[in-house]
């Protein structure tokens, strides 16, 4: 994509109503504006960042056996009503009247519709396990929206549901899940620690959050030394007692939140204690039959006697990733993406667009980019190259590309790399291949 053709609305300095790094880098860089208190519009920038990572989301999900569906965003009150949560869930929940007077809600969260559709439709044990999940915008009427997309009242989720026919089958359901979780962050070049969690208005007697340790995190973590290791993630996850051991194994090594930390020093033996900051971007639940039961949800078990299906949920937080990301990784001139969700892999400097050998160099290099597959965003316009270089570093493509006159009369180009800083003259079919490779 030219930058000249492009929908690119950066700005010079922070707007002053903006308090954490990723709400001033996200809209410096122009991947949102926001058009209500905690709703964002995602520009096209943004938009390609939610869209990468949505699908990293949607491979570990699939790749854990789920399958994939799309659910509405308004939902009858009736189906909260079955569950006993329409009234108890508070002032968070959306309520709408339609024309005839029909009471709806903006759904928060899925576990009612859900039920209902597997009811319909399973009738025996042969029905289950089964994990169904979509990605589908969701919106919590937030008090206080603050902190960008980090804590707004629209946002975009993925959330699982898993059936199983007895409580082994939920929770190994469940710690499928969770490795999945796992494989979903670090390949989102995230360091995710799991957390015994409370299971709120969602319910339930076993949930994990997923906390990504970033400095300007929203909450105090405490985490043993042990968590600093990289975790092999290999595990097989068809195999129930592997996948149990190694859940355990891991959750071993103790983390807490703030409001446990008493616990953790405890726990952690001297200098084995580290804290720091945390963003909540995952949580898990196994609720057993809270719901399944609550919606007259039964399947006829091996022996004909009715079974009550187990329970759990699975949300991630794809939007907020976008900001948990920027929050982890950045610097003082902008965004520093991970290759696997950048919005482009590489943005191509022309240093003189009134230079017409330049020009015909840069715009050569852009087109076999552009036909080996490359995401490149070629910054054409006619600019001082100090402001492009200042662009891309606010927009934190994983690498520069620049032509200029004093280096293509030397047969080079200059290679950078956005997270190390380091820079490498190379000719244009050499760093063709590097970044095609």
């Amino acid at each position: 994509m030219r930058l000249t053709r492009h929908f690119l609305p950066v700005m010079k300095e922070s707007p002053a109503d903006a308090q954490i790094v990723s709400h001033k880098l996200m809209l410096r860089a122009g991947l949102v504006r926001q058009t209500a208190a905690g709703i964002y519009a995602w520009l096209p920038l943004g938009h390609r960042v939610l869209r990468k990572i949505e699908q990293v989301v949607r491979e570990e999900q699939d790749r854990a056996g789920a399958i994939e569906l799309l659910m509405p965003t308004l939902q009858p009150a009736d189906l909260w009503r079955q569950s006993g949560r329409y009234d108890a869930y508070g002032p968070e929940m959306l309520r709408i009247t339609d024309r005839h007077d029909r009471e709806m809600l903006f759904g928060p969260t899925n576990e009612e519709m859900i039920t209902a559709i597997f009811r319909d439709a399973a009738r025996s044990y042969r029905d289950l396990p089964r994990t169904l999940y979509h990605i589908q915008w969701k919106f919590r009427d937030e008090v206080r929206p603050r902190f960008g997309v980090m804590r707004g009242r629209e946002f975009l989720m993925k959330d699982a549901y898993s059936f199983d026919l007895d409580e082994a089958g939920a929770r190994h359901s469940y710690n499928r899940m969770f490795v999945a979780y796992l494989r979903t962050y670090a390949r989102l070049g995230l360091r995710a620690i799991p957390m015994q969690a409370d299971t709120g208005p969602i319910g339930g007697d076993l949930s994990h959050e997923f906390i990504v340790l970033a400095p300007t995190g929203e909450s105090d973590v405490f985490y043993h030394t042990n968590w600093e290791a990289d975790r092999a993630l290999d595990v097989d996850a068809d195999d129930a007692e592997a996948l149990q051991t190694f859940v355990s194994g891991l959750t071993a090594d103790y983390a807490a939140t703030d409001e446990k930390r008493d616990e953790a020093r405890e726990a952690a033996a001297g200098d084995a204690l580290k804290q720091s900051r945390g963003i909540e971007v995952g949580h898990i639940f196994f609720f057993g039959t809270k719901y399944s039961a609550a919606m007259g949800m039964k399947v006829q078990g091996p022996d004909g006697t009715d079974v009550v299906p187990q329970m759990g949920s699975y949300g991630i937080g794809v939007s907020r990733l976008v900001g948990a990301i920027i929050e982890a990784s950045h610097d003082d001139k902008g965004i520093v993406w991970p290759e696997a969700v950048a919005p482009y892999k590489v943005g191509l400097i022309n240093m003189r667009a009134d230079d017409a050998a330049c020009t015909a160099a840069a715009d050569d290099l852009y087109a076999k980019l552009t036909a080996a597959g490359v995401e490149t965003l070629y910054d054409d316009r006619d600019e001082r190259g100090g402001a492009k270089f200042a662009t891309m570093d606010l927009i934190g493509l994983p690498w520069q590309l620049v032509i200029g006159p004093k280096g293509l009369a030397n047969g080079v180009v200059e290679l950078k790399n956005r997270a190390t800083g380091e820079k490498t003259e190379l000719s244009p079919d050499a760093a063709l291949a590097r970044l095609s490779a």
